[in-house]
């Protein structure tokens, strides 16, 4: 999946936090430390999360799902393969953030184990929006992700 391909998914699914750009993702696809997992019918992608991988933490930087294909076990296929290509990878702990608003995401998360571990109070910032407060998750990972 290119950047571009990347960025446009990004766009259909989030407003707040921003969608990040083209180059956003060119940079991320660059660096040794990140992973992209991918789930997709046929030649479409469906869904993705982009971890970065550093020592023995990982970050989820961001999933997204195609909104015409949620609800179908995607994103906790591409979540679960990221933590468990993360512990493979030595990482033991994997940190999170998602705008409080983000209700599916936030039951993906605590469904997968992670566990609020703060706040980071009008963090996210939109034009013509208010900001919005990220809630910071953290899951210990084991053999099982």
């Amino acid at each position: 999946m290119s950047p571009a391909q990347l960025a446009e998914l990004h766009r259909r699914c989030f407003a707040m936090p921003p969608p990040w750009s083209e180059a956003d993702f060119a940079g991320f696809l660059t660096d040794p430390q990140c992973r992209l997992i991918m789930r997709g019918d046929g030649s479409v992608i469906q869904a993705f999360a982009l971890f970065r991988i550093v020592l023995d933490e990982a970050e989820l930087l961001t999933l997204a799902t195609q909104p015409e294909a949620r609800r179908k076990g995607l994103a906790r296929a591409v979540l679960q393969e990221g933590l468990a290509l993360a512990y493979a990878a030595g990482a033991r702990i994997c940190y999170l953030e998602v705008a409080e608003s983000n209700l599916p995401a936030i039951a993906l998360y605590t469904g997968a184990g992670f566990v609020r571990a703060g706040l980071r109070r009008g963090y996210y910032h939109a034009p013509g929006r208010p900001p919005m407060d990220a809630l910071v998750f953290r899951a210990v990972l084991d053999a099982a992700e």
